[in-house]
């Protein structure tokens, strides 16, 4: 009987300073079955992905949370109006880092300003949702996970192509010992020199027979 092995459910960082706002999108995300970790700063943000270096507290995140030090995020979804470090900023923070550049990330606002979207867009924002987000905002997100799986995939199969290319296989080694092996062929021409030496000795033989035959011959004469 065949068992069916659940996936793991995809992981959200979700980021906002209005608790309001912060626990409605956590609602949303857990209904519709995501995994979600929520801080309320952009600094938080890059603490939890460990792209800053400060020491801060990171109290919002839950200490269930951190279990796992190298946790892996699918999406990342934050607020643009924030004290300190926008959305914006945080965007281009992640859209920097050769680690997590290829991670989606939503940019949310209540503003519905286009030069403000269509700069968050053309930095490398993967969708920008104006407040309140409903539940049928979240139904984009998987396709854009996805995308980023697949793409992730790419660059792996990618790496271990290269790396084939770049180690040698051991065909170098292999013929250096035909060549090692074939190199002792000349012994056996040797061994041919001494035998044809050989065949002086029966030439010696000869000129013995005809000194005595002639000799034989003077003693008949005499």
């Amino acid at each position: 009987m065949a068992v069916a092995i659940a996936e793991a459910p995809f992981h959200v960082l979700a980021v906002d300073d209005s608790v309001l706002d912060r626990k409605l999108i956590e609602r949303l995300l857990k209904t519709s079955s995501f995994q979600v970790t929520t801080v309320d700063s952009g600094t938080k943000a890059l603490e939890f992905l460990g792209l800053h270096d400060e020491d801060a507290s990171i109290s919002s995140v839950h200490a269930d949370q951190l279990q796992d030090v190298e946790v892996n995020v699918n999406l990342i979804i934050t607020d643009y109006c924030m004290p300190g470090m926008t959305g914006y900023d945080l965007l281009k923070k992640i859209k920097e880092s050769s680690s997590f550049r290829d991670i989606p990330v939503v940019i949310m606002s209540s503003e519905n300003i286009p030069s403000r979207i269509n700069r968050c867009l053309e930095e490398g924002a993967n969708e920008f949702f104006l407040k309140p987000v409903r539940l049928s905002d979240m139904s984009k997100l998987k396709p854009h996970i996805m995308k980023s799986r697949c793409k992730e995939h790419c660059h792996q199969d990618e790496d271990l192509l290269s790396n084939s290319e770049t180690n040698p296989t051991n065909n170098s080694s292999s013929s250096s010992d035909t060549i090692t092996i074939s190199s002792s062929n000349p012994t056996d021409n040797s061994s041919g020199d001494t035998i044809s030496s050989s065949n002086p000795t029966d030439n010696s033989s000869g000129d013995s027979s005809n000194i005595r035959k002639r000799k034989a011959a003077d003693d008949e004469i005499l």
